[in-house]
């Protein structure tokens, strides 16, 4: 069993980066972390890089959507891929395909070639790459199994899977379970605790990430530590969060303790 390496998600300090990105990473590196996932940096993946190097900062991993089928041609592959690579990305998760193509034994096909070929594709770069799940993905029934697990089934070995614990939950999984049928895919965790929740993605009715309840890893209810010992491949343990009530750093700061309480720094 390897020790994954602690990161934390951009997206959980999106405003604070906004605000004033040089602040808000030196206050990441202040709290000890070495390791950040990026998103939304194709477009300025030199000003991120940069920024990241003046605080002692990494990013191995990063979000970038490329499963959509307009957007997966060779041209706008290669593009996210160099970006990917020049901010020092060596796993790049896509962070989201729709409710409704999870429907369709069809979709869910056409969904997995696409990640089989961009896998491909990646390597060229030095890249690898995966998909991030939310919850919308399990709520389908799809050749006897959730429409995931069809999904996961069709990868290629070298695709890599993100589980997002919180959302694996709130898709109705035993998050376990669910981490033991993937074994070695799960090359990362999204280590995010709250309530158990119900799939808010096909509902059709508005989301607000407010809701959800999330909190610091370890003071919620989704089995952290239990699914981290059932993760024995992830290479990274990542702090994320949605929203958060209260002082987001203060927050990034409580699951910094809890991992570190794990061994994993």
């Amino acid at each position: 069993m390897s020790t994954p390496q602690m990161s934390v998600q951009l997206y959980s300090v999106r405003h604070a980066l906004q605000a004033d990105q040089d602040a808000a990473l030196g206050r990441l590196a202040a709290l000890g972390l070495t390791n950040v996932e990026a998103f939304d940096f194709v477009h300025r993946a030199e000003e991120l890089a940069a920024a990241l190097a003046r605080h002692g900062l990494s990013a191995p991993t990063g979000h970038a959507g490329f499963l959509s089928p307009d957007g997966a041609s060779a041209a706008s592959l290669d593009e996210t891929f160099r970006a990917a690579r020049r901010l020092g990305v060596e796993i790049l998760f896509d962070p989201f395909v729709p409710a409704a193509r999870w429907a369709d034994e069809e979709e869910i096909a056409r969904t997995a070639a696409l990640l089989n070929d961009a896998a491909e594709r990646a390597a060229d770069h030095g890249l690898r790459v995966g998909y991030h799940n939310h919850s919308q993905e399990f709520v389908h029934t799809v050749a006897g199994v959730n429409a995931f697990d069809c999904f996961a089934d069709r990868l290629n070995p070298e695709v890599v899977l993100e589980i997002d614990l919180f959302w694996a939950s709130a898709g109705g999984n035993d998050v376990v379970a669910l981490l033991d049928r993937l074994g070695s895919r799960v090359g990362a965790l999204h280590v995010k605790d709250g309530p158990v929740i119900d799939d808010p993605f096909t509902s059709g009715a508005p989301f607000d990430p407010a809701d959800t309840g999330q909190v610091a890893p370890g003071r919620g209810r989704i089995r952290l530590d239990d699914a981290l010992s059932a993760a024995p491949h992830a290479e990274y343990a990542v702090i994320e969060f949605d929203h958060y009530d209260g002082d987001i750093f203060e927050g990034i700061a409580a699951g910094v303790t809890y991992l570190n309480g794990k061994g994993i720094a």
